[in-house]
């Protein structure tokens, strides 16, 4: 591809968004100097073109919902068998829209990526194929994410199963309804501020985000490096644990795995129990004044006393940090470090090594301007209160606010010393009322993120948090949420699968009584 050479006018429309006040000698300079540059760009392009190939694959073409999709979870379906023999034969898996698989389409719940179609497959889909999973579609997703509730994906919301005029939880909403109706074994979600613990915790199913950095991103529209984390989503703790086993390790593709932490056998210790094991309730996430639903507080606090009597040690602890700074920190990072990276770097951003798409990077740094007044307002105020706080500080409350995150990372190792796992709501308060999309900006963005109070701090801190259904409160869902010890997955799904042992089957929005 050739690229255009700038006119005159676009070096002085360039020249002023740097400061610069040009002559009109040094915009003819200055317009020979690019051109001259941009020869080095069309022969990387050609060499491009003749060097990097692309295997072309064989598949299914990609349908569209199908017309049996009550909650809108479905993005598109198909069927992609297996390549290989594993621990997910007979498994079918729907994989979040954010996700690339080879040959279908990718639209990330937003206008824009409409009509992109992924050239290759993310790590995690050639991963699941390999161990035996069947591919069966993709599952709707909110507006690049940008969202813990489940109306602003692009045509249409996603309806929770349990009641279809509240939210499913986002942004990973499809994967958790297809779940929770039965129509898959097992879903793939990523993870910025709680969307795969959200969505979970509401829809009623269980949903890991992984330590950061332990399942590779490659290949998934990524938010923001520091927060990005990809995980498994099931109805059983077991097949959460089979499929993190499944997608954990380097790939060497991927910049955010630097450390190597090698993966466990998060299969192995389920059976164990709790006995001997320290639990600690968290205290800031619970009580938490004007948000927190007395009755999703006891329901926690219940499983938590199943637990105890199940012969863990019971205590509470707290992290003042949590209620106090974390979400500070995450607004902040979440707000300036998307601008920078997702908006205004096409999804990918630029200074690492590692993996990069750019045939996504083209067609949505393209398309982000073209449909800019169709996208949702929580991505539209991120842009913008994100591109005036960049231009205004520079990015140096950014850069604070990523120097303080040890600081939170420790407070939160701190209590893990004195228990092994920390307890909590993973949302505060029941399942909210869909939002209509015409309601003012304020209450359309303000009700798509007030739920990620206690999910968010763990993204900017990396520890793993798993979201197992607590129970049912008010005919609703509860989710409780363990944390535990940075690439310690495997205890906190080891004391996830006692409380499943101890709560038995979890019932299906299908059979369960209609919420009143």
């Amino acid at each position: 591809m050739t690229i255009p050479r700038p006119t005159t006018d676009q070096i002085t429309e360039a020249a002023g968004r740097q400061g610069y006040h040009l002559t009109a000698d040094e915009v003819g300079a200055f317009q020979r100097m690019a051109a001259a540059t941009l020869d080095s760009y069309d022969r990387i392009d050609a060499l491009y073109d003749t060097t990097v190939t692309v295997p072309e694959v064989d598949r299914p073409v990609g349908k569209a919902a199908p017309e049996d999709d009550p909650h809108g979870a479905w993005a598109a379906t198909t069927v992609i068998p297996p390549t290989g023999r594993g621990p997910l034969d007979g498994k079918t898996i729907a994989i979040k829209d954010n996700v690339s698989v080879a040959g279908l389409p990718l639209m990330n719940g937003s206008y824009s990526l409409e009509g992109f179609v992924a050239q290759e497959d993310a790590t995690v889909v050639t991963r699941l194929l390999a161990a035996g999973g069947t591919i069966v579609g993709k599952s709707v997703c909110e507006d690049l994410c940008l969202s813990g509730a489940s109306f602003t994906s692009k045509p249409a919301p996603v309806t929770n199963p349990w009641d279809p005029t509240r939210s499913a939880g986002g942004s990973s909403s499809g994967s958790a309804v297809l779940l929770a109706t039965g129509r898959v074994d097992i879903a793939i979600g990523c993870d910025q501020g709680g969307s795969i613990r959200m969505p979970s915790a509401w829809s009623g199913v269980v949903g890991h985000k992984p330590t950061h950095t332990l399942v590779p991103y490659t290949g998934a529209f990524p938010i923001e490096r520091t927060i990005d984390h990809i995980g498994p989503m099931a109805r059983s703790v077991t097949d959460v644990a089979v499929t993190l086993g499944v997608i954990a390790g380097r790939d060497g593709l991927d910049p955010r795995q630097l450390d190597g932490h090698a993966p466990q056998d998060y299969v192995g210790s389920l059976g164990l129990g709790v006995e001997g094991l320290r639990i600690g309730l968290l205290r800031e996430g619970f009580g938490i004044p004007g948000v927190s639903d007395p009755g999703v507080d006891e329901t926690v606090r219940q499983a938590v006393e199943a637990l105890r009597e199940a012969g863990a040690t019971v205590g509470e602890v707290s992290v003042p940090w949590h209620r106090d700074v974390a979400l500070d920190l995450w607004n902040v990072i979440a707000t300036d470090g998307a601008t920078y990276q997702m908006l205004n770097g096409s999804g990918y951003g630029l200074n690492v090594d590692g993996y990069y798409d750019p045939a996504i990077m083209e067609y949505f740094g393209r398309q982000r301007f073209e449909q800019a007044d169709r996208l949702a307002d929580t991505v539209r105020s991120l842009a913008v209160t994100g591109e005036y706080t960049l231009r205004t500080t520079g990015g140096a409350v950014y850069a604070r606010a990523r120097r303080l995150v040890p600081y939170l990372i420790d407070a939160y190792d701190r209590a893990l010393t004195t228990y092994d796992v920390l307890v909590l709501p993973t949302i505060p308060f029941l399942p909210a009322p869909l939002v209509d999309p015409s309601a003012e900006p304020e209450e359309y963005a303000g009700k798509a993120l007030d739920m990620v109070g206690n999910t968010a701090p763990f993204d900017i801190s990396g520890h793993p948090a798993t979201s197992v259904p607590a129970g049912l409160s008010d005919g609703l869902p509860v989710g409780m949420m363990i944390v535990a010890p940075r690439f310690d997955d495997a205890l906190g799904l080891r004391v996830a699968a006692a409380w499943e042992r101890i709560r038995g089957e979890f019932p299906s929005p299908l059979t369960a009584p209609a919420h009143a």
